[in-house]
């Protein structure tokens, strides 16, 4: 009896263990931290005196939208991602999770994200709807038919980090503008740094991720281009036409460091136009986007 109850007890940890890791595929659980986390730096730049209990709903509301997303998402994508090498061990594509029940977690999440968020204030709740809905009706679908996506893309990719500004101030003005625009920008270079990566692999599911098509001089050209202007946009707190939102001497001067080294491995990739290269400047761009928004958050709370 007692060895009855051990196996029992063993599947049911089994079963769980499998349900968890599968949810974190599901949700992309790694993508959506990170987005918690820049909507956390953009609390703390806004932020005179920050309020714990607004933290944590920002982190848990981010989470389920984002998590929603890449659940409807998977749900759409579900045969094009057993095309790819890459996918094709996700949840859904392998079986081990049926479309239903990734939908009923999808439509749960989407629903918990939108009642957290709207805790806060309704236009963070707002763009969080909207980021959710350019994500999974309009991104999504045009990802077989145009490089648009990406461009598409880019606008709620680029909520989280003013997502962050707008639920401590109720408002939406210049300086989530600018936190909204340095994000946009960003996602060019780093998307499309993980196409050049992929892009045998995207072309086997249909996906056309970058700009050209191929990975060629043009798109290297376009990747250095949006490049450039993130650099100049992160560096506009330095001046006096970002509102609250300002830049020490000492935080410009890395700023514009680090966002020269992306610069760089950009250059490098129009150069050498390798797959090399590529995975170089898209664990660039990450590190990049994390260390700018810790240096803005440093900068405002202690330089």
């Amino acid at each position: 009896m007692n060895v009855e109850k051990i196996q029992i007890e063993t599947t049911k940890q089994s079963s769980f263990s499998i349900f968890l890791d599968d949810f974190k595929q599901l949700t992309k659980v790694r993508l959506a931290v990170s987005v918690v986390f820049s909507s956390i730096a953009g609390y703390l730049l806004a932020a005179e005196i920050p309020v714990l209990i607004d933290i944590i709903l920002l982190a848990f509301g981010g989470y389920f939208m984002v998590g929603a997303s890449n659940a409807f998402n998977q749900i759409i994508e579900k045969d094009l991602d057993l095309l790819m090498t890459r996918t094709q061990n996700r949840p859904l594509p392998s079986g081990r999770m049926s479309v239903q029940s990734a939908l009923i977690i999808a439509i749960i999440l989407t629903v918990l994200g939108l009642l957290v968020l709207y805790t806060i204030n309704t236009r963070t709740a707002f763009f969080g709807g909207i980021s959710i809905f350019l994500y999974v009706c309009i991104y999504t679908p045009l990802k077989t038919k145009t490089p648009l996506a990406v461009f598409v893309g880019a606008f709620p990719g680029a909520i989280p980090f003013m997502l962050g500004w707008v639920a401590y101030t109720d408002q939406f003005g210049i300086e989530s503008g600018v936190l909204f625009m340095i994000q946009f920008f960003w996602q060019f270079p780093h998307f499309w740094a993980i196409g050049w990566m992929l892009d045998d692999d995207y072309k086997k599911a249909g996906f056309k991720m970058l700009p050209s098509g191929n990975p060629d001089n043009a798109t290297a050209f376009q990747i250095v281009f949006y490049t450039l202007w993130m650099l100049v946009i992160s560096l506009l707190p330095a001046t006096a036409y970002t509102g609250t939102f300002n830049l020490s001497m000492i935080a410009t001067i890395i700023v514009g460091c680090i966002g020269f080294v992306m610069l760089y491995f950009a250059i490098q990739l129009m150069i050498q136009k390798t797959k090399e290269s590529a995975k170089k400047l898209m664990f660039t761009s990450v590190g990049y986007i994390t260390l700018l928004q810790i240096m803005y958050v440093i900068d405002k709370m202690i330089l």
